[in-house]
């Protein structure tokens, strides 16, 4: 799995859902895309990618990502 494309695609949602004027709404924007729409292993990635300090994603990817590992098992 690229890393560097799945933190490029993350940050192209992110930009999407940046317009959003409640921060809240937006981070549960993008949680929500990434639940619906990205596989398994691609979450995974993210998700790993996040606690090993996330670089390159921006703070509310990073934000949104935190979200979504909460609630995500990290057994593959």
């Amino acid at each position: 799995m690229d890393i560097e494309n799945l933190v490029k695609m993350a940050n192209s949602i992110g930009d999407f859902f940046s317009a959003e004027p409640d921060r809240e709404v937006g981070v549960a924007g993008i949680t929500q895309h990434l639940k619906n729409f990205w596989e398994q292993r691609m979450q995974l990635a993210i998700i790993q990618h996040y606690e090993a300090g996330g670089e390159g994603l921006t703070d509310l990817v990073k934000t949104a990502v935190g979200q979504l590992a909460k609630g995500h098992s990290l057994k593959s």
